[in-house]
């Protein structure tokens, strides 16, 4: 698999990794020994970064992931770049973005994942007004000076939020939703970036699975899938869910776009190859539910680029269907 740097952390990694919030909840109930399995199944294929958070699953996805550490025993001989995040799990007032329980967050997501220093933190979608607080990355910087955690980022929910926090002199990685249906973060962002020396983490690839080509009007999610209880954001921003674009236009997106998948190729490794070919990204994490899912993403990273003609029609129906519902927003 394909290496890049993870921007100011210095580390290379493939340019698939693996999502583990299907690991701790949000997707309906995955066991234990399943979400080892993925893990494991991901490794294998060349998966070298994995994303989670201290909330999915209030903890249990980094537990899981740490189980999985363990069976490295102390050398870590192979062992990933692991990338967590917090500040989800209080009120979301700027307040609470303190020095005190940075270090009471960072402290439990150690003991969750078994480890002495964290290999990369991030601030998890946080409220506007703390990406101009220079206390907030003061505490960060501490974090850093201390041995706590190697490396700091910041998960955004708009572009100008992830061009606010590309400004920050420490700042690692900045992690925002992009895929063929949120193509804003083309145009300032990823150039911002690279210009910067910050890394770039892809989330939400597949737009909550759209992309993967499965999914019809009849589908229907259970009742704990977010894919049925924040289809209209009732439970966090809207734009984790579908990437924000209606369920019926994204449908219609989707058929668009099948003719331009290579043969032999799946729609979901498509629409994780055209993640691929912006060379600012450090890494795209897709999610994995079971094995079979988690050796076909990483696959993607194999597949030849797409040509400049496919690129420019990925663009057109983003244009023509995707664009007036959502580009203002993000």
């Amino acid at each position: 698999m394909e290496n890049r740097t993870l921007g100011r952390t210095g580390r290379q990694v493939g340019v698939v990794g693996l999502g583990a919030w299907q690991l701790g909840d949000g997707w309906g109930q995955v066991d234990e020994a399943d979400a080892l399995g993925t893990l494991r199944a991901a490794i294998e294929s060349g998966v070298t970064f994995i994303d989670t958070a201290d909330e999915y699953g209030d903890g249990r996805s980094e537990q899981v992931i740490g189980t999985l550490l363990r069976s490295y025993g102390r050398a870590g001989a192979g062992q990933p770049t692991v990338a967590t995040k917090m500040g989800r799990r209080v009120a979301q007032d700027p307040a609470n973005y303190s020095a005190a329980n940075f270090r009471a967050w960072t402290d439990r997501s150690r003991r969750n994942l078994g480890v002495e220093r964290l290999d990369l933190v991030q601030l998890h979608c946080p409220p506007g007004p703390v990406y101009a607080s220079d206390a907030v990355f003061d505490a960060l910087d501490a974090l850093v000076e201390d041995g706590t955690v190697a490396a700091y980022g910041v998960s955004v929910r708009t572009c100008e939020q992830a061009l606010a926090a590309i400004r920050r002199p420490n700042l690692a990685t900045v992690q925002l939703v992009l895929n063929a249906f949120r193509t804003k973060p083309l145009e300032q962002v990823l150039p911002a970036a690279a210009e910067a020396g910050v890394g770039v983490i892809a989330r939400v690839p597949l737009a909550s699975g759209l992309l993967s080509g499965r999914y019809t009007a009849d589908t229907v999610f259970g009742a704990d899938d977010h894919r049925t209880y924040n289809r209209h954001g009732e439970a966090f921003d809207v734009g984790e869910t579908f990437s924000g674009v209606d369920y019926a236009t994204g449908l219609t997106a989707v058929e668009r776009l099948r003719p331009l998948v290579p043969e032999g190729v799946t729609l979901a490794q498509f629409a994780l190859r055209w993640i691929v070919d912006q060379e600012a990204v450090s890494v795209v994490i897709p999610g994995a539910r079971n094995a079979r899912q988690a050796h076909a993403n990483a696959a993607a990273a194999a597949l030849a680029p797409l040509d400049q003609d496919t690129h420019k029609a990925v663009q057109e129906v983003y244009d023509e269907l995707i664009r007036p519902q959502i580009h203002h927003h993000w």
